[in-house]
C-alpha cells in the first residue's frame, strides 16, 4: 500500500474501522480481529485513527484515505478480516497438528475500483499524468510539410522502442500546435522541420522544463526511457 501511494505522490491517512451495531459474529471473534489489525499497523509504524462503529458487518478493516492536490480525501484502499464466510462456506484446512481448522478470509484491495482511482489521479494531476502514465507520452510536431516524412520516421521509431506517440503533420502554425499539446497535457514534443532534418536532431519541449533544446533522437529515447522506468513525477 505505502510504495503504490507513494508511487503516484499521494498523502494518505489509515484508519481502523470497529464493529458496527448489526454484525455477524462472538464477541471474541471481533476482539481478535481488530487487535490482530491494529498490531499490523503499529508492526508498519503507520499512524492511524480509531473509526468506531464503522467496520463490515462481518469483520472489523484498515482503511486508506488519499489526499488529493486540493486536500479532498478518498477511501480506497482496505484491508478486511472476514470470519464469516469461512464459515459459511465451512472451509478448513489441515494444520501440522493434523486436524482441521477454520481460516480467516483477508479481503484487500489497494486501489478500489480501477475506474475510480482513475478520477481520482486526473483530479490530482489535473490531467499532467507523469510520464510513465500518460496515454499520450509524445508529440511529434512539424514546422514545415518537407518535415512531414521525418516526423513519421521518428514517431514510428518511437512506437517501436514501446513509447506512446503520435505525429501532427497538419498545415499549422508550429506555436499552434505546441499550444494545443500543452493544452493536451502531453509530457514531451518533439519538433521537426529543415534545421533538425539537416542537423540530424531533434528539438525538444518538455510539459513543465520549456525548450530543452537540439539533441540527437537516440538521447531524447534513452532520457524518457529512464524516467519512465524510475516512475518519476513531474
Amino acid at each position: 500500500f505505502q510504495c503504490f501511494y507513494d508511487t503516484f505522490g499521494f498523502k494518505y491517512t489509515v484508519e481502523l474501522s470497529t464493529r458496527p451495531e448489526d454484525s455477524m459474529g462472538s464477541d471474541e471473534q471481533w476482539e481478535q480481529a481488530t487487535e490482530a489489525l491494529e498490531e499490523a499497523l503499529k508492526a508498519c509504524g503507520l499512524p492511524y485513527a480509531i473509526n468506531e462503529g464503522d467496520g463490515a458487518f462481518y469483520g472489523p478493516k484498515i482503511d486508506f484515505h488519499l489526499e488529493d492536490a486540493i486536500g479532498r480525501t478518498w477511501q480506497c484502499g482496505t484491508i478486511q478480516l472476514d470470519f464469516q464466510m469461512p464459515e459459511r462456506f465451512d472451509i478448513t484446512y489441515v494444520g501440522p497438528d493434523g486436524e482441521k481448522h477454520r481460516p480467516v478470509m483477508i479481503h484487500t484491495v489497494v486501489f478500489g475500483s480501477i475506474e475510480r482511482f482513475i478520477g481520482i489521479l486526473t483530479e490530482h494531476c489535473a490531467g499532467a499524468f507523469p510520464t510513465w502514465v500518460a496515454p499520450l507520452q509524445v508529440k511529434v510536431l512539424t514546422i514545415t510539410g518537407r518535415a512531414d516524412a521525418r516526423a513519421q520516421e521518428v514517431c514510428d521509431i518511437l512506437k517501436k522502442a514501446g513509447l506512446r506517440a503520435e505525429a501532427d503533420l497538419r498545415n499549422e502554425k508550429i506555436g499552434f500546435k505546441i499550444r494545443e499539446a500543452q493544452m493536451m497535457r502531453v509530457p514531451y514534443m518533439v519538433v521537426i522541420g529543415d534545421k533538425e532534418i539537416e542537423q540530424g536532431v531533434v528539438a525538444v519541449r518538455g510539459r513543465k522544463k520549456g525548450d530543452l533544446g537540439a539533441m540527437p533522437l537516440e538521447d531524447f529515447m534513452a532520457m524518457i526511457q529512464e524516467e519512465i522506468a524510475s516512475k518519476a513525477r513531474d
